[in-house]
């Protein structure tokens, strides 16, 4: 049966009219999308308020202090994380020495300590790294590179997390408190260091006589005594190195 004159007409009308709330849709999208468009680098995002947030990045705008450090964040899940370093709500446990962890990876990380894992080697020096990153910050000591200038002193660093540390000199900031008693320090190696006097953590063991102890360099000492190898201690850090040319290297990192 043919459709009536009325009848196509009706179909035709109604056709336009899906069409035109198609395209009103898809013009609404756009224009949503558009709206959410970041105007200093042109990244989209979902909605207004992960726009707010994304533009912190550029504004360096950080709202959120911890009340522990006075430290800033730009968002509440970042200030969140990083609260758990002063009340210490860690939830995964080392089985070898009972050390704890905010973070899996963490954990992970940490057991390379006692596997002796070092998966990543320097290409220019041959040193082993357990973490890739630490391989790419020894790896910035080659380039000789220093772009990040102190304007309180002048000096210069190879990483801007070299001179952020060496900041704190003229800051007097020190973010990290212990647990166990009022110490502060600028750094959270020199922290996890002291409160290894609390708990009387030793996660360096050493493989010819089972003697363990609490800090890497004196670790490093201790098995030189079996191997008779000749070491170069850093004097302004535990480290120490095999060969004269990796002291003189890492020096470099202190900007002496």
């Amino acid at each position: 049966m043919e459709e009536s004159e009325e009848q196509k007409t009706h179909h035709g009308k109604n056709s336009d009219n899906i069409r035109s709330q198609t395209e009103r849709v898809s013009v609404l999208k756009r224009r949503n999308k558009k709206s959410c468009t970041c105007t200093q680098c042109g990244k989209s995002l979902s909605n207004n308020f992960t726009l707010s947030v994304h533009m912190r990045i550029h504004t360096g705008e950080k709202p959120f202090t911890c009340d522990q450090c006075e430290k800033s964040f730009t968002d509440l899940g970042s200030l969140r994380n990083h609260k758990n370093i002063h009340t210490r709500e860690k939830l995964h446990e080392c089985d070898q020495c009972g050390k704890t962890f905010v973070r899996a990876s963490h954990l992970k990380n940490h057991l390379k300590v006692h596997s002796k894992e070092k998966p990543h080697s320097c290409s220019l020096c041959g040193k082993s790294f357990s973490e890739l990153r630490n391989l790419k910050l020894h790896q910035t000591i080659h380039t000789g590179v220093r772009d990040h200038m102190c304007f309180e002193c002048d000096k210069t660093f190879i990483t801007t997390q070299h001179l952020k540390l060496h900041q704190r000199i003229h800051t007097g900031e020190k973010p990290y408190k212990c647990s166990y008693c009022d110490k502060r320090f600028s750094r959270s190696g020199d922290l996890k260091s002291h409160e290894r006097i609390h708990t009387g953590e030793k996660p360096y063991k050493c493989d010819h006589c089972g003697k363990s102890f609490a800090h890497n360099g004196n670790f490093k000492k201790h098995v030189n005594i079996h191997t008779g190898e000749k070491l170069h201690p850093c004097d302004l850090c535990e480290k120490t190195f095999l060969r004269a040319s990796h002291l003189k290297s890492h020096l470099k990192v202190h900007s002496k």
